[in-house]
């Protein structure tokens, strides 16, 4: 079996104190783990995961090796994994391979490297896992119970896969649980996006125009907090229906062509790709900042940006100014990759909370229940279970309906 491979083991302390610090603001992981430690369910259940290895993600790895599981982890981004958290996964008895800064060639090694002991249950962000399988390694199909996906994109690659009759094990779908893009996509993506834009760039976002280009759920996050901070908003959108809650949300709609000549930044937030093209970035204000919040970076085409340009450079970290042969400047955060993780450090704990305790309960789902192969939706009663969980540990307290309430809701008759 391959041992881990990380950039450097001695960073451990530092990565452990990331991870102390996330773990007191996670009640509702905590509390799972409270309530199934001793019986340890996931006994002898070799979980491999894909995922953006920082301190909210080793607390869930963590829990689920104290759950009795075997835990195999690979990053999920380049950019989005910190050594250091690596490192003190590794000290507990999680293998890793990752690192920050992992070439291309590098990442699709490292998920062969977790692959390569085989795998019981999947936890996925973005489908590379899942396609992996199919695509390399289907010897390791019949011993798979299924897994769990984290991301928009993830779902939809899934969905995708399964439409072609290729799925070929159960995926459980957790970005469709209210419990994850209620709170996950809209509060974690608005807020993790500006706080990434804020940190990088050391500039103001009242007075400027942001062009929000996708208003889903992580759209209507990041457009909701721009706004908030003084911005004016131009939401780009191919859906009519999207376009429209934009519009009757107060912001302004127009397609790229219009919006790039308008636009100080850019946000993009759609699972495409080449949204901002050649044409766009051809009439931008000098000095506008592009920043991609999407799982992939091809949602900005870099070779279109590095054609219209002489040269790039960095002033800052996680920026690439690229001066363009008329002699404007355009710059490019995190390298295109989302910019919450590659220039920050992703959604804000408690959202992550959420979204970790619903992956946990999915994946003890998956390792306790035989389910058909394709994509199925997380079980009503676990989406409730971790919002319940929340609410909870903040010591809020629900109302109850009344025994004629549930009559009456169940009834067709009026009285």
């Amino acid at each position: 079996m391959t041992t881990s491979r990380i950039a450097d083991s001695s960073l451990a302390p530092s990565g452990a104190n990331k991870i102390r610090w996330a773990w007191q603001y996670m009640p509702v992981l905590s509390l799972l783990a409270k309530k199934y430690r001793d019986e340890k369910p996931l006994a002898g259940c070799r979980l491999v995961a894909c995922l953006h290895l920082e301190a909210k993600t080793a607390c869930l790895l963590r829990t689920l090796k104290e759950l009795g599981a075997e835990v195999v982890a690979a990053g999920s981004n380049p950019l989005s994994t910190q050594d250091d958290v690596c490192a003190a996964l590794v000290e507990e008895g999680v293998q890793v391979f990752s690192r920050r800064g992992m070439t291309p060639e590098e990442y699709f090694d490292y998920l062969r490297d977790a692959l390569r002991g085989g795998a019981d249950v999947l936890i996925d962000d973005g489908c590379d896992l899942v396609a992996m399988v199919h695509e390399e390694f289907p010897e390791l199909i019949p011993r798979i119970r299924g897994g769990c996906e984290e991301t928009t994109t993830g779902v939809k690659r899934l969905r995708a896969l399964d439409r072609e009759g290729l799925l070929r094990f159960p995926m459980i779908a957790v970005n469709d649980a209210y419990s994850k893009y209620l709170f996950d996509n809209r509060y974690g993506t608005g807020q993790s996006v500006l706080d990434a834009l804020l940190r990088t760039t050391n500039l103001l976002i009242a007075g400027r125009t942001v062009v929000v280009a996708g208003y889903g759920w992580c759209g209507k996050g990041v457009a909701t907090r721009a706004r908030g901070m003084g911005a004016t908003v131009v939401v780009v959108e191919v859906d009519p229906h999207r376009a429209l809650e934009a519009l009757m949300d107060g912001h302004h709609v127009a397609p790229m062509m219009e919006a790039a000549r308008l636009g100080d930044v850019f946000v993009t937030v759609t699972g495409n790709t080449r949204v901002i093209r050649g044409e766009h970035m051809a009439v931008m204000k000098d000095g506008a900042l592009l920043a991609n919040a999407g799982h992939f970076d091809v949602e900005i085409s870099i070779p279109d940006l590095e054609g219209l340009s002489e040269r790039w450079e960095s002033f800052r970290p996680n920026v690439r100014t690229y001066t363009l042969r008329d002699g404007r400047h355009l710059h490019l955060l995190g390298e295109g990759r989302l910019v919450n993780l590659a220039a920050g450090d992703g959604h804000p704990v408690e959202i992550m909370d959420l979204s970790f305790a619903m992956q946990l309960l999915s994946a003890l789902h998956i390792w306790t229940t035989r389910l058909a192969p394709g994509v199925s939706n997380v079980p009503e009663e676990l989406d409730l279970q971790v919002g319940r969980l929340k609410l909870e540990s903040l010591g809020i307290a629900l109302d109850e309906l009344t025994e004629e309430q549930r009559v009456y809701l169940d009834s067709w008759k009026e009285d």
